[in-house]
């Protein structure tokens, strides 16, 4: 009854992210109730591994009482402080400190924010200002690839180059641009690494020229993996050489780690994975392991100096209410920890590679297409035809029927419309929780697959 109660208020006020108004509406909610190490449970009683870490961001696993006890003592000695006026608080300082230790470079200066939409905008405007400072107001433009995610904010969707988040939104803004993505799976270059990297280094080049040249862009911005649109890996090698370019043109270039941050990857941030050493970084989703709302933007020294000797005595103009929230950079602090003296980062590289190990075995299924990932970030692409990699027609809804699969299955995964299966599971995964997690995933095909509509649909 009270489920039911639930369900039927949820529908008739609560707006959801990215959802079908009216289509969530004759479903219904699935209301969840309680979580505990990797599993959620819903308001009936049943019980999911969840294999996608909330939204790729309970990095450290449910229950971590270490976190809960930290926002507890922080939310009775100081639930709230604000960062203007000169005023700050021990935890925000510490949590800024440590992460600037860790980070690549000369990312020693963060900002915080409240998610990972908000760390890109602010991201945008801390280089707008950057670029006023050294006296090229110019230098407007924004590019980004395509099948990328920067958020859906504003500034942030017209960065993002997923239609949905474009739709009735009136974005791109004039001053964003998009290159093609690396995805080498269906890239017009082929698979091969060199090529699909001379292409994209190329591609950016081109843009900048189209745009008038390094004088009138900005940045280029890319994620270490673009995990919305479809955990697409680039060729080892890809990143270093778009950021040798971004050099080259005198553009700036950050790394979005809103997704690949604290672990996802394998080490704490993406950018280790090939010695990046970005201009500007955002982090979000693990850094509190969804516990509270936080994001940040790490500034280089030359940013943040440049930004700081031209303000002079003058405010910089950018701020938010619960920037450096002090509870949340507690949850962030105890989260750290567990990355680091706790062991969460290594036990995640071991699963991680237990993960991509058995995900390997399901290439010869029916309806994969490719695995792909790295670490506990992970991508199967669905298709109708193995041979030709055509997807299956719009009006199959392959998505949805991979995304009931898995809920009937009792495992939570993300199921793109297209049909690839996102994974991101919790760092917490043991060997034999990957395991069971495969297995579920491998059921799920199998059930999808034994559909008639899907059967007919199959391209032979």
């Amino acid at each position: 009854m009270i489920s039911n109660s639930l369900i039927e208020l949820d529908r008739r006020h609560l707006v959801h992210p990215v959802t079908a108004y009216r289509e969530h509406e004759k479903r219904g909610a699935t209301v969840l109730t309680s979580a505990s190490g990797i599993h959620v449970q819903d308001s009936t009683g049943k019980r999911y591994l969840d294999g996608f870490a909330g939204l790729w961001c309970v990095n450290a696993g449910y229950g971590q009482q270490s976190i809960v006890d930290a926002a507890a003592k922080q939310m009775a000695e100081l639930p709230y402080a604000t960062g203007y006026f000169g005023f700050s608080n021990e935890p925000a300082i510490l949590l800024a400190s440590q992460l600037t230790e860790l980070a690549p470079g000369t990312l020693n200066h963060v900002y915080f924010a409240l998610g990972g939409s908000d760390s890109v905008d602010s991201a945008v405007r801390f280089t707008q200002y950057y670029c006023n400072a050294i006296g090229k107001p110019e230098k407007r433009h924004f590019i980004s690839l395509e099948m990328g995610y920067h958020g859906s904010s504003t500034t942030g969707a017209g960065l993002t180059a997923l239609p949905a988040f474009h739709a009735g939104f009136n974005v791109p803004l004039p001053n964003q641009h998009k290159i093609p993505s690396h995805y080498s799976y269906r890239n017009p270059v082929g698979e091969d690494p060199q090529a699909i990297i001379a292409a994209s280094v190329q591609a950016l080049r081109d843009k900048v020229t189209a745009l008038g040249g390094p004088d009138h862009v900005a940045a280029f911005i890319c994620e270490p993996v673009q995990g919305s649109g479809g955990v697409l890996v680039p060729p080892k090698g890809w990143l270093p050489a778009m950021q040798a370019a971004c050099r080259e043109l005198d553009i700036l270039f950050i790394i979005d780690e809103v997704i690949t941050g604290f672990g996802r990857i394998g080490p704490l941030f993406g950018s280790e994975v090939e010695s990046l050493e970005p201009d500007l970084m955002t982090v979000a989703k693990g850094l509190t392991s969804g516990y509270a709302p936080m994001g940040a933007v790490f500034l280089s020294d030359r940013i943040y100096d440049t930004i700081a000797d031209h303000a002079g005595k003058n405010a910089v103009g950018h701020g938010f209410t619960y920037s450096a929230h002090p509870v949340s950079a507690a949850v962030g602090l105890a989260t750290l920890r567990l990355y680091t003296e706790g062991g969460l980062l290594e036990s995640g590289q071991h699963a991680g590679a237990r993960l991509m190990s058995r995900l390997a075995e399901l290439a010869g299924h029916p309806l994969v297409g490719e695995v792909r990932g790295i670490s506990m970030l992970a991508g199967i692409e669905v298709v109708a035809s193995k041979e030709t990699r055509e997807l299956f027609a719009p009006d199959v809804a392959i998505g949805a029927r991979l995304a009931t699969a898995s809920l009937d299955n009792g495992v939570i995964f993300r199921a793109f419309a297209n049909g690839t299966i996102g994974l991101a599971p919790s760092l917490n995964y043991t060997p034999d929780d990957i395991d069971e997690l495969v297995a579920r995933v491998k059921k799920s095909l199998d059930d999808v697959l034994e559909q008639p509509e899907v059967r007919s649909a199959l391209v032979s």
